[in-house]
C-alpha cells in the first residue's frame, strides 16, 4: 500500500488493523481515536488532516508511519 498524505485512516486500519493501538507510540494525541467521535471522523480523517491534529509535519509522521509498519512485519 501507497502511503501518502491523502491516505484515508480508514483504509490504512483496513489495511493494518493492528496500527489503531500503536499509533499511539507515533503522538499521544492518537489515544483520541479510542474516543465515540473518532468513529464519526474515521471515514473523513486522511493523513495530512492527522498529522495537523496531532501538531506533526506530515512527512515526519509518514515516515513514522512505515518505520513502524516495517517494525511490526
Amino acid at each position: 500500500m501507497e502511503i501518502t498524505n491523502k491516505t484515508k485512516l480508514k483504509d490504512l486500519l483496513a489495511e493494518y488493523p493492528w496500527l489503531k493501538e500503536e499509533l499511539i507510540k507515533i503522538n499521544d494525541k492518537f489515544k483520541l481515536l479510542h474516543t465515540p467521535l473518532a468513529k464519526v471522523m474515521l471515514g473523513k480523517a486522511d493523513l495530512s488532516m492527522m498529522s495537523e491534529k496531532a501538531e506533526m509535519e506530515v512527512d515526519v509522521f509518514i515516515e513514522k508511519l512505515k518505520e513502524l509498519i516495517a517494525s511490526h512485519n
